[in-house]
């Protein structure tokens, strides 16, 4: 990251109060300079648990905004980031894109992370009648309430989450499938109806269930449980986490010294270096989790994307950069084609005719926002996290399995 980018980030975290973050428009750049900027406003939880996942969130959207102005602007007027930190609180959330909307006067909105999030902040943004696209959270319940203005911005919702993981499972050799499984998942609207459908879905597949269990979002301990499924010997565990709790989960696993031949989950994987600290670069290899897109996939511009945001922020991007890079993509282009941000609906109305080539590939949505697409499977090989179905989209052709032991 850079120097100004630390400080800048220091700045929301401290005060949690409204930063306006404009990138530097060329001199004698396109479009009317002397016209008000586009103010876009965005809120995140850039403290509390999941302050890592927000970080490179906000440096996805505002290396957008620097690439827009460096280009002229969006409709030849500049763009201002308007951010809000709301430390992973709903209430929070809430206020904060009240705020921007009354108060702040935002002509645009950007979403936050996760369902726990979004599912109260899309609320906000359709009673205020504002288009409101997502980064992420892609519970079934957030696009299940008739709204009209919503989009999710990657390939797949958490329906999805398990589509190419039971593909695979059930390709396997009879003598090489899974006979028994374990299944933990957080009470969180986006993780738990995944890993019911993992265990639905399995257990067709004639896989036995030993192990059930669901936690609170505070936990933090997970030596019972872990103790509790080395007990139950399962072939496969599924964990429905949201991050730290992923870690700090198989922490759990490697005191016990249980180590199961297939892991999944579907978030702290996604983690990069902050999950390979946490459980030892070694340890990752083998286990499996979903991404939208990953650093190595070769969409159309995602090389570019890639190096822009290395010589950016210094370290190369996962898919919580790259998803909110894509939220704004999509929003540029819906404004581009209207040619104005002052009607909320025909922007809507655009988006769902339309499809938007992005770093993911192309998107499209149905009447509800759901995108017409599924996540990637993925699992960690070699230190890095690969996409390893569909083939269509593999960065690898090869699968680790079972997964090593512990170190």
């Amino acid at each position: 990251m850079t120097r100004g980018h630390k400080r800048l980030l220091a700045a929301v975290m401290i005060t949690g109060a409204a930063i306006a973050i404009a990138g530097c428009a060329p001199a004698g750049g396109g479009g009317d300079q002397t016209e008000e900027p586009i103010r876009i406003g965005a809120s995140l939880p850039l403290s509390g648990p999941v302050a890592d996942v927000a970080e490179p969130g906000m440096n996805g959207y505002q290396l957008w905004a620097d690439q827009v102005n460096a280009a002229g602007g969006l409709l030849g007027r500049e763009v201002e980031l308007v951010i809000l930190d709301d430390g992973f609180d709903q209430d929070t959330v809430v206020s904060n894109y009240t705020r921007l909307i009354s108060e702040d006067k935002v002509d645009l909105l950007l979403g936050t992370f996760s369902s726990k999030l979004n599912l109260p902040a899309s609320t906000v943004a359709e009673r205020n009648g504002m288009l409101y696209v997502q980064p992420s959270g892609g519970a079934s319940e957030i696009f299940e309430r008739g709204y009209t203005r919503l989009f999710f911005a990657q390939p797949g919702t958490s329906a999805t989450i398990p589509n190419n993981m039971i593909d695979w499972v059930s390709s396997l050799p009879e003598d090489e499938r899974p006979r028994t499984a374990a299944y933990l998942t957080i009470t969180d609207p986006n993780t738990q109806p995944a890993v019911e459908q993992f265990q639905a879905e399995f257990e067709a597949m004639g896989i036995e269930t030993v192990f059930s269990d669901v936690y609170p979002p505070d936990t933090t301990n997970f030596d019972v449980p872990a103790d509790a499924i080395k007990r139950a010997n399962p072939d496969m565990v599924i964990q429905g986490e949201i991050g730290p709790d992923g870690v700090d989960f198989i922490r759990s696993l490697q005191k016990v010294g249980f180590s199961p031949s297939i892991l999944f989950q579907p978030n702290a994987p996604t983690q990069g270096p902050v999950y390979a600290d946490g459980i030892g670069e070694p340890n990752t290899d083998g286990i499996f989790s979903v991404v939208s897109w990953t650093a190595d996939t070769s969409f159309p511009g995602s090389a570019d994307f890639v190096a822009a945001y290395e010589e950016a922020y210094d370290t190369t991007p996962d898919d919580n950069a790259a998803a909110p890079y894509v939220t704004a993509t999509i929003l540029q282009a819906a404004v581009e084609a209207v040619g104005s941000v002052d009607d909320q609906d025909a922007l809507a109305e655009w988006l769902h005719s339309n499809t938007v080539p992005t770093i993911f590939g192309d998107l499209a949505w149905d009447e509800r926002g759901v995108p017409e697409g599924s996540l990637l499977l993925a699992q960690w090989q070699g230190g890095k996290l690969q996409v390893v179905l569909p083939e269509d989209a593999a960065s690898t052709d090869e699968i680790v399995f079972p997964k090593p032991a512990w170190q």
